[in-house]
């Protein structure tokens, strides 16, 4: 895999003076983040002691204990004679690109992750007074229970494509979802096309299943473009599969109307490539409501629904739905790893379903106000940015001025704000001049998080911050 070098290291890295003591911890604590969102490649030699201490400005002894710590934690390992390198640790719960335990200190712009809503306690109430219900079977349903599979099947229906609960095969979320169909559809060395950019992962899923991506350019400027870059490609390399986001796609906001869905549908039958279609943010209609799903323009699609952003990520509930034959071979697949989803989060499910139009009404209210603060915050005070309205979803994908994504992530988790760099959406180094932009948390703490941005974009060049608090104005050069 290479290695990383002391000098690119430490640029990621970036300046450590605003951290919390001891040194060594917080220098291991971005490694370890670093590592967790691919900036630093698994399986890359980190650079020796002495050089990563110099082009830091810290002691030896500091990047020694940062390097101790990574190993003691699992996300690097030492070979004898040959170095450190990036690692994982082990077990199912590590390594992904999920938030961060909660901290006070820290605002998470790097994740679009909404609270629960009120929906979820009431629902839970229902579920436990069902269950009594559920208790004398065994209650493996490897398929999902069939109350909740009838649900997701009228509410595609609902949407113009009629379905049956025999279609659909409910699962721990949306990226079990994904996962899941990458693992019976692609094989080891499959081509698999992916929009660029795109959900980091499902670009991971898709590379653990062992297949070579294809990505085709997406840009919210010129969504036909994007299209018609789709189709090239479809019809140059004829993948099997093809991972898309037609409904507010993640993180470019774009929707893709009645006739370009006709037209990609058609570009996928000539090809002969099964779409595997992420409909997570297809609720987050704030400004425009999504046409009848893809797989109702051609048959043989997989579609890939979730209650995480509708309803709360700790839900853990998504599901797929395409016909039956397919839907049965899903299910093999998914029991390998896990015989079934647990009956209470089911049954919450179906309470959560029942309700969730009328609920739905008031969380697009929360999700627009929230959206047109951090636009006219990002507007009024970053005016040289380009900062785009999505009609839909949870995230911006602002162009910034200049190649600096990675910078402005690494000047500002010392002033206390996190976020992604563009690069992280991408299957290479591309989109540096790139960055998402979540509108998930309350707007005083949007605007709380582009002052911080402002101060970051100010100290990696971007020019002096304007009607900033104090405590910005008051910054030394080079923070």
């Amino acid at each position: 895999m290479g290695t990383t070098s002391a000098r690119r290291l430490g640029e990621l890295v970036g300046d450590l003076g605003g951290e919390r003591p001891p040194r060594y911890a917080a220098l291991a604590g971005r490694v370890r983040r670093l590592v967790a969102e691919g900036r630093v490649p698994l399986g890359s030699r980190l650079p020796a002691e002495r050089e990563l201490a110099a082009a830091l400005g810290l002691s030896r002894a500091t990047v020694t204990a940062a390097y101790a710590r990574l190993r003691e934690d699992g996300w690097a390992v030492a070979r004898q004679g040959s170095g450190t390198f990036a690692a994982l640790p082990a077990g199912p719960d590590r390594g992904g690109w999920v938030p961060a335990p909660a901290d006070g200190d820290v605002l998470d712009l790097a994740h679009a992750a909404p609270l629960g809503s009120p929906l979820v306690p009431v629902a839970f109430e229902r579920a436990l007074a069902e269950l009594p219900r559920h208790l004398p079977g065994h209650g493996y349903h490897p398929a999902g229970l069939p109350d909740l599979r009838a649900r997701i099947a009228e509410r595609y229906t609902a949407r113009g494509l009629p379905t049956t609960a025999e279609e659909v095969l409910v699962t721990a979320g949306s990226l079990h979802a994904v996962s899941i169909a990458f693992q019976l559809l692609l094989r080891r060395g499959s081509r698999l096309l992916v929009e660029q950019p795109t959900y980091p992962n499902a670009l991971q899923a898709g590379l653990a299943a062992g297949a070579r991506v294809v990505p085709a350019g997406l840009a919210p400027e010129d969504p036909a473009a994007g299209l018609a870059a789709a189709e090239e490609a479809l019809a140059a390399v004829r993948p099997p599969v093809a991972y898309l986001m037609p409904d507010f796609q993640n993180p470019t906001g774009v929707l893709r109307g009645v006739a370009e869905r006709e037209r990609l549908a058609a570009a996928l039958r000539r090809a002969g490539t099964t779409a595997v279609v992420d409909e997570t943010l297809v609720d987050l209609g704030l400004d425009a409501t999504p046409p009848p799903p893809l797989a109702a323009f051609g048959p043989g699609h997989v579609s890939v629904g979730t209650l995480s952003k509708s309803a709360w990520g700790g839900l853990r509930i998504g599901w797929l739905r395409a016909d039956a034959a397919l839907v049965r071979r899903l299910t093999a697949v998914a029991v390998r790893t896990t015989l079934s989803q647990p009956v209470l989060e089911q049954l919450a499910a179906c309470a959560v379903l029942d309700e969730l139009d009328v609920s739905l009404v008031g969380h697009r209210r929360v999700l627009r106000e929230r959206r047109d603060v951090l636009v006219d915050e990002l507007r009024r005070r970053l005016p040289a940015w380009s900062v785009p309205l999505p009609a839909g979803g949870l995230v911006l994908w602002c162009r910034l001025p200049s190649a600096r994504s990675r910078a402005l992530v690494a000047a500002a988790e010392p002033l206390g704000l996190r976020l992604a760099a563009g690069p992280l959406f991408g299957t290479g180094h591309a989109l540096d001049d790139r960055l998402r932009l979540p509108w998930s948390q309350p707007p005083d703490v949007l605007r709380r998080a582009v002052e911080l941005l402002v101060a970051a974009d100010a100290a990696v060049g971007g020019g002096a911050p304007v009607a900033g608090p104090e405590e910005f104005r008051a910054l030394p050069a080079g923070v």
